[in-house]
């Protein structure tokens, strides 16, 4: 008997919103270097944040270079995050193996009792 297919984290709205809305949120964890939202989010979060740096750290040398950070732009869509990404965020992480980030977990909000979570980079 098969494997029943698993749902992925749905967010509401079209798989475009949910994309922009990883690439927004990629976007502001880059340049915060921390944020916090709700836990689901931060969670669907991770697997895109890690995925763009080691594509960064990939770009930093090598034949394919303009092609990463070209794919790195198209996926946030914000040329100044993709600098900052490439250039400050992902030479700190050229010695480690995954891991770029971390959640921390911070209890209910207070309006709605959604738990809420801090992802920040390592």
């Amino acid at each position: 008997m098969p494997a029943t297919p698993r749902r992925a984290r749905n967010f509401g709205g079209s798989s475009q919103h949910q994309r922009l809305m990883m690439a927004n949120l990629a976007a502001s964890l880059f340049a915060a270097e921390g944020i916090t939202t709700t836990e689901a989010k931060a969670k669907a979060l991770r697997p895109v944040a890690e995925k763009l740096i080691t594509k960064a750290k990939k770009a930093q040398d090598g034949p394919m270079r303009v092609h990463r950070i070209r794919q790195i732009q198209g996926y946030l869509g914000d040329r100044e995050m993709t600098h900052k990404l490439v250039n400050d965020v992902a030479p700190r992480y050229i010695e480690r193996n995954g891991g770029y980030t971390r959640i921390l977990k911070l209890g209910p909000r207070e309006g709605d009792k959604a738990p809420m979570a801090r992802i920040e980079l390592v």
